[in-house]
């Protein structure tokens, strides 16, 4: 059994959490590393998008979430060129976020009834997901920046902003006119409780 001295410290006295044996040395491992997990993520979306769009009411909101999907093979392909860039293999690596991501969105569809509420809750499981990759992408443009590979920023550039724009997409949508339904219904649905007393 081991004794507390045996625990790496910082100057605070907080614990130390030990990297794997295949934990990243270096900013290039990170960066490797990063890439797999969002083309992984990237992949999954391509396969849980269409249930989103399926489930949608409102058809703009469907046909946006259709073409997305479009966008993001489109997406994985410049991935792809990236890892062949850097000579690596595209190999993802299990993006625990992107997953949560998906099966809140999921859990979303079984909480809500078709109709506003339900695309409501699309709009704000896609948003959580779009502000993901945002974050994603942005740091990945600033490693490939850091460490020259301008041609690699230049292709993670273009899919930043491609995400940026998915996500005033699903704002301007929501603020429009899917919210605005939702509380329309969620009101009809106070008078006919108060018609019923």
């Amino acid at each position: 059994m081991a004794n507390s001295t045996d625990r790496k410290t910082d100057g605070r006295g907080q614990r130390i959490v030990p990297a794997k044996s295949s934990a990243a040395e270096g900013l290039r491992e990170l960066f490797v590393d990063e890439l797999k997990d969002i083309i992984y993520a990237e992949r999954a979306l391509v396969k849980a998008l269409p249930k989103m769009a399926n489930n949608a009411f409102d058809a703009n909101l469907k046909a946006a979430i259709e073409d997305h999907v479009a966008v993001t093979e489109g997406q994985v392909q410049r991935l792809v060129q990236a890892f062949e860039i850097l000579g690596e293999s595209d190999r993802g690596k299990k993006c625990d976020a992107m997953e949560g991501l998906i099966k809140e969105g999921e859990s979303i569809l079984e909480e809500t009834e078709p109709g506003p509420v339900r695309d409501a809750g699309i709009i704000s499981a896609s948003q959580k997901i779009e502000h993901y990759e945002i974050a994603s992408y942005g740091t990945l443009v600033a490693f490939a920046k850091i460490l020259g590979e301008d041609d690699v920023a230049a292709l993670l550039e273009q899919t930043l902003a491609e995400e940026k724009d998915a996500d005033l997409k699903l704002t301007d949508a929501a603020y429009n006119s899917i919210n605005l339904e939702a509380a329309g219904e969620e009101a009809q649905d106070d008078d006919q409780r108060s018609d019923s007393l």
